[in-house]
């Protein structure tokens, strides 16, 4: 069985930019594993007008950045996945999770394993859902 990926845009806060967030099978990744206040990438950074997103999935495996602690990831570190498109599969593993010294040590989550059909339609579903724009 496929995990299955949403991508959900959040509008900007006084705070931040418009945001992203991944939902995996029902449930918030950067809330999960960042905790309350983390934040997800910036829209227009992981959803580039014009230009492919680098959520995009190929054959050649690429750390991506999906979230950082209120704290911000300078210091605490980053929420990190390598992705990378294996056939008719994209595979999210090798995660590094934000660690404050205040806090245990946090459990990545699983090597996640998606349906390449199902995970192209999303993220070209997020390249073309641009509403945030008008917010930003």
């Amino acid at each position: 069985m496929f995990d299955r990926l949403e991508i959900k845009a959040l509008p900007h806060e006084p705070r931040f930019r418009a945001q992203l967030r991944f939902w995996v099978n029902g449930e918030d990744v950067v809330e999960a594993t960042v905790g309350e206040g983390g934040r997800g990438p910036y829209a227009a950074e992981a959803l580039p007008a014009g230009l492919p997103s680098p959520l995009r999935a190929t054959g050649e495996a690429r750390r991506l950045e999906l979230g950082e602690p209120d704290c911000t990831g300078g210091c605490c570190g980053f929420l990190t996945v390598v992705v990378q498109r294996f056939g008719e599969i994209v595979q999210w593993s090798d995660w590094e999770v934000p660690w404050a010294a205040h806090t245990e040590m946090p459990n990545p989550p699983p090597e996640l394993h998606f349906e390449a059909s199902q995970y192209d339609a999303e993220v070209a579903r997020a390249e073309a859902d641009r509403w945030w724009q008008a917010y930003s």
